[in-house]
């Protein structure tokens, strides 16, 4: 075996090992020891219970009252070996409070998982982060949920808080994370005002905290581990009077400058929303633009640029493909991802079949590559699925129900269609002949996403245009035309078989209209005496013209279209919508919109109002004025729900300006694509993974 056949082996073979310790197939430890605080400070008689948590009911494993320093030890023989644990605290003496006694109040949780440290802290910090990232399985202290939902809820605990110590985790800590977005001091300022309530730094501190975190309609909490999911769920509920608690808590001394708090950094600026979110990088991801979540939660993105290369709309190095465990741990290779079987630059384009092959197409390599998801081995040949050159640059695809793959080509006006995922039998339509469409009335125009409903029909947006074609799976020739939005780009559909399309451009005013008339007339203009410029520059220009009539007329909006055809209604989220990209139906049918060209996500009420908060209708916004922000860059792309109710967004480009230049800035040239995916936790209902056809709970 040669060297680099053997150092491909020991990867794949270290790959297999990774996905198994995902999978928590790992003993737990025969007891949990520890020790619970507050306020930095030991929580004396505590009640610290183990429990283990499962789909149905949890079950108590041991219960002990914690020593006069908080420490406690409790049984694990009883937990299975890939069993989920946690710990919750409650009441006790805080040694930290100037006013003495037990503090019923008091709940604190952390999620060990199946592989507990050797000791375990339990406090503020450990149930903020089991808070937000359980946050669709937590009830109280009762923790129920499919096991890799809790699972992945678990795996990422650890990110935001180091459970030996109590502290910061490692990955809140990093570059990417530490100064470049404001989730730590968010985490820790929602610690402080844990920590006010359980030491009582005022006599009413624990009722004026579950004041302000009652949800609409709800009850008020009775302990901080319920007024914690309380703001988890609920994020911009009365976002800013709960900010006002940290100066009612601690007030900044008489001549100081820094409040009296446990933990710092803090914020210094009322939040929109209490959301927390984590940047995750490595493996090859850069600029990714489409995203898939695999049936172990496992990320996948497809990277419009290489890592480290000087790519501009002009010139770029095309990326791979990258792929991610659900708690950020990158099982692609560093720098380069996974490569081979014609990829070069994927753009929206990824898909995951239920035969465990991923697929991904091109816009630089102008192809379609299909990758084993075990191994992130190509199973296409090196050159991809091109059919002899007859492919131009690719955007969307799916996977069916019925194992049929179907892909867009947006630069040649065509769909590709593959049976059952095979190359050999495949076929392009929508094709035109003399002006005409050779499939019937089958004819798309810059088509760009495409989704299948439940009727086996398929559902494709024309970038290009204002139109959605949707046709029979059996018969594309019965192809009808749907008028939504201008420049429709991502679709999804629900569970009552509603799509919902993000239009880019929305409904373009007069102003806008004339712009985009003026861009085609310029086109056709420069196309005329221009006839030697390169297809590559053509396709830079026509990227550069929809920026800039997207920066010039900020808006947008999303069209709901019924099973009938029929749009019933065009939504713009309170105008917190920009320029919308992706869209994401979740397993409450919310729906989920990346605002391209707004640094932020919009939550629609989708077409199940009972399931929005009350007096929210169809289409109204659930997320704040500015949406949820936090770690997203200049323009992102694709947005994804995982089976733990966790929102992955794409940081598409980092620095357009000069991305959209021929010779950018040298000490920008590595910076136009984006870095990273940002996930924020426990924010949307889970769905069941991989997303093949519309969407369900888990």
């Amino acid at each position: 075996m040669g060297f680099r056949k053997a150092i491909l082996k020991l990867t794949w073979a270290t790959l297999a090992v990774s996905n198994l310790f995902w999978t928590g197939q790992v003993l737990a430890a025969d007891s949990v020891k520890g020790q619970v605080l507050g306020g930095g400070a030991p929580i004396a008689t505590s009640t610290v219970t183990l429990w283990e948590a499962s789909a149905d009911a949890p079950k108590q494993l041991a219960q002990t009252k914690a020593s006069e320093d908080g420490r406690f030890e409790v049984s694990a023989k009883d937990a299975h070996s890939d069993a989920i644990l946690y710990l919750v605290a409650s009441g006790g003496v805080p040694k930290a409070s100037k006013l003495g006694g037990d503090n019923p109040a008091i709940a604190l949780l952390a999620i060990v998982g199946s592989n507990p440290p050797a000791s375990v802290t339990i406090n503020e910090l450990t149930t903020v982060a089991s808070a937000w990232t359980g946050a669709q399985f937590l009830n109280g202290s009762v923790l129920s949920g499919k096991p890799l939902g809790l699972r992945i809820a678990a795996g990422n605990v650890r990110n935001l808080v180091d459970l030996e110590t109590g502290g910061l985790g490692s990955v809140i800590q990093d570059p990417l994370n530490s100064s470049q977005t404001s989730t730590l001091a968010t985490f820790n300022t929602l610690a402080n005002l844990l920590a006010g309530c359980i030491t009582r730094v005022q006599g009413d501190a624990c009722n004026q905290l579950f004041a302000v975190v009652t949800p609409p309609g709800g009850a008020a909490p009775t302990d901080t581990l319920t007024a914690a999911q309380n703001i988890a769920r609920n994020p911009s509920n009365q976002a800013q009077k709960l900010f006002a608690l940290l100066d009612a808590f601690y007030p900044v001394p008489a001549g100081g400058h820094w409040r009296q708090v446990p933990l710092i950094p803090y914020l210094s600026f009322a939040p929109s929303a209490w959301t927390l979110s984590l940047v995750y990088a490595g493996g090859g991801l850069n600029s990714p633009g489409g995203m898939a979540i695999d049936g172990e939660g496992n990320l996948w993105a497809a990277d419009n640029f290489l890592v480290g290369a000087q790519s501009t709309i002009f010139d770029s190095f095309g990326g791979g493909v990258t792929k991610l465990a659900p708690d950020g741990r990158p099982f692609s290779p560093m720098t380069v991802g996974y490569r081979g079987g014609g990829i070069d630059g994927p753009g929206f384009g990824i898909a995951i079949g239920a035969d465990d092959k991923v697929w991904a197409t091109s816009l630089a390599g102008k192809t379609i590559s299909a990758f084993d998801r075990n191994t992130g081995k190509p199973l296409s040949p090196e050159t991809g699925y091109n059919f002899g050159g007859q492919l131009g640059e690719m955007q969307g695809i799916i996977t069916t129900p019925n194992g049929d793959v179907w892909a867009l080509d947006n630069e040649k006006s065509q769909i590709v269609y593959l049976p059952k995922g095979d190359a050999a039998q495949g076929r392009i339509l929508g094709r035109t002949l003399n002006g005409k469409p050779v499939d019937g009335t089958l004819e798309v125009k810059e088509p760009f996403h495409l989704a299948v409903d439940q009727q086996d029909r398929i559902w494709v947006t024309n970038g290009g245009g204002d139109m959605v074609t949707r046709f029979p799976a059996s018969d594309p020739g019965k192809a009808e035309q749907i008028k939504v939005g201008y420049g429709p780009r991502a679709i999804a559909i629900d569970s009552l078989g509603n799509a919902w399309v993000a239009n880019t451009l929305g409904h373009p005013g007069p102003m806008e209209k004339l712009a985009l008339i003026w861009n085609k007339i310029k086109s056709w203009f420069e196309g005329l005496f221009a006839s030697s410029e390169s297809e590559a520059d053509k396709s830079a220009k026509a990227w550069i013209s929809l920026y800039n009539t997207v920066v010039k007329y900020p808006g947008g909006d999303v069209s709901l279209v019924r099973p009938d055809g029929t749009v019933v209604g065009t939504f713009d989220g309170g105008k917190s919508i920009d320029s919308p990209w992706g869209i994401a139906v979740d397993g409450n049918d919310n729906v989920w919109v990346a605002n391209g060209g707004g640094h932020s996500i919009t939550l629609l009420c989708g077409a199940r109002p009972g399931n929005c908060p009350r007096r929210t209708k169809t289409g109204d916004a659930i997320s704040p004025a500015s949406g949820y922000i936090g770690g997203l860059q200049a323009a992102i792309t694709d947005v994804v729900i995982d089976p733990a109710g966790n929102v992955w967004v794409a940081n598409n480009w980092e620095n357009p300006h000069q991305g959209l230049t021929r010779v950018p800035d040298p000490t920008q040239a590595t910076r136009f694509g984006g870095n990273g995916t940002v996930v924020f936790f426990g924010l949307a209902k889970p769905v069941r993974t991989p997303l093949i056809g519309p969407p369900s709970a888990p």
